[in-house]
């Protein structure tokens, strides 16, 4: 119990180093989507980016992001629309 309280603390650690900010990376994981889907999203005017890492990783805010990616995925799934309907959605 004592290590899943040092690692949860680390893992907190990290993202306030950034401001609350996580990777693309990170949200990936989180949201169960690949990198490049999130990269699409984002190249197509879908899903806003928080800024860039030192290291130039993409960096978003966990819960507009996380939000956002899962209506994107309920547009797609459950309405059928395309990346051009939903950007007028949005």
């Amino acid at each position: 119990m004592v290590k899943c309280m040092v690692f949860s603390l680390k893992k907190q650690k990290s993202t306030a180093k950034n401001g609350g900010l996580i990777k693309i990376g990170q949200l990936a994981q989180k949201v169960g989507v690949l990198p490049s889907t999130i990269n699409f999203y984002t190249n197509e005017g879908l899903l806003i980016e928080g800024g860039r890492s030192k290291g130039g990783y993409r960096l978003y805010e966990p819960g507009y992001a996380i939000a956002r990616i899962k209506k994107i995925q309920k547009f797609q799934a459950e309405k059928r629309l395309t990346i051009e309907e939903i950007k007028k959605l949005l």
